[in-house]
């Protein structure tokens, strides 16, 4: 029972409806430094994360050939499109300009990668699968619930709907964690999590407003580093 991980979820899921509800009593300069915030949480967790690297070739690799693939795929139009579709239905409105909606899909779409795609969220997963231990998941999951309310209290409602792809991805992982944890080695698990770190760090850049990362393109090294990782350690043992 992935309890670790429902408690994660639940806690998007309400953060996101109370942020979503009275979100607007929050005062403006204190949504915009908690963004700040939120943003360099991101990337001191990513310094821990990458740190834990076996192989600087294979992270760099990694994450090359996983962005190129993921340009290719264009996954971060496609995602953005159908996530503004949903919002649409859920204001009901078009009046926003142009400009307001790629300030909002930027924000939406970090904050998407932050949760569903997280170096601690994909570990916490991994762990509670092979072990039962939901500890790291409840403890991001009280998290979560303080960054989903400050994020919808400007992104509304649809921050709320991210528990539920969250809650299918790590679900998935938890599930899986049995069949994928005996194949790995330490060495493949530490690229794999200074992957997720870098990953992590363009989230956290992006939610600062400091660089546009399409985090969500960057997705596919995720697939490549443990192959990748086993590949290189056969060749330069």
């Amino acid at each position: 029972m992935p309890v670790g991980i429902l408690v994660n979820a639940s806690c998007i899921l309400v953060g996101g409806l109370i942020g979503g509800a009275v979100g607007h009593h929050i005062p403006e300069q204190i949504r915009k430094s908690m963004m700040l915030v939120f943003g360099i949480a991101a990337m001191g967790l990513a310094i821990t994360l990458v740190m834990k690297y076996h192989s600087i070739p294979v992270v760099v690799l990694s994450l090359l050939i996983g962005t190129i693939i993921g340009e290719f795929l264009n996954l971060e139009k496609r995602i953005g499109s159908l996530c503004d579709l949903l919002r649409r239905k859920l204001t009901k409105t078009n009046a926003e300009t142009g400009a307001q909606q790629d300030n909002f899909m930027d924000r939406f779409l970090a904050v998407l990668a932050l949760f569903c795609f997280s170096g601690t969220g994909i570990f916490g997963s991994l762990n509670e699968g092979m072990t039962g231990d939901p500890t790291v998941m409840i403890t991001k999951g009280i998290l979560d619930f303080f960054t989903a309310l400050i994020f919808a209290a400007s992104l509304g409602y649809l921050v709320a709907f991210i528990s539920f792809p969250q809650c299918a991805i790590f679900c998935g992982l938890f599930f899986c964690a049995s069949f994928i944890i005996p194949l790995t080695t330490p060495e493949m698990l530490g690229d794999f999590s200074a992957v997720g770190g870098l990953t992590t760090l363009a989230v956290g850049l992006r939610i600062a407003e400091i660089k546009p990362f399409k985090v969500l393109n960057m997705l596919p090294s995720f697939v490549i580093a443990l192959p990748l990782s086993a590949l290189w350690t056969l060749i330069f043992p």
